[in-house]
């Protein structure tokens, strides 16, 4: 079974930085898309970025110049890079990511991590 694996969440003073990391586990033939998402207490879960496939990128606006979203194909891994965190950035974030697995030409399926905790002080 596909599994994802986050790290990197804190608790971080305002104007702070954060990096977390997203890491594939387990047996699959490639990854597609991956994003990362976040989810603050009694809101939505929302999209905060996503890289494709081609490498290309889409940034909430909240997220725009603030946070970068890359990905490493050889560690299977994708990454966010937080700045300038305030508290209103507090929330579990989670990583996605399109996978194909099984065996010949596979099916993609659509993985979640746990989460991570991101704790913005005031």
């Amino acid at each position: 079974q596909v599994q994802l694996l986050e790290s990197g969440g804190g608790l971080v003073q305002p104007g702070g930085s954060l990096r977390l990391s997203c890491e594939v586990s387990r047996s699959f033939i490639s990854i597609g898309n991956m994003a990362w998402y976040r989810q603050a207490p009694e809101k939505q879960r929302e999209l905060v970025a996503a890289v494709r496939g081609d490498g290309s990128t889409t940034y909430r606006d909240f997220a725009k110049g603030r946070f970068t979203i890359t990905r490493d194909r050889a560690k299977n891994a994708v990454y966010l890079q937080m700045g300038s965190l305030q508290p209103g950035d507090t929330a579990s974030y989670y990583c996605d990511a399109d996978i194909r697995v099984g065996k010949g030409g596979g099916t993609w399926n659509t993985y979640w991590g746990l989460g991570t905790e991101v704790t913005g002080s005031s």
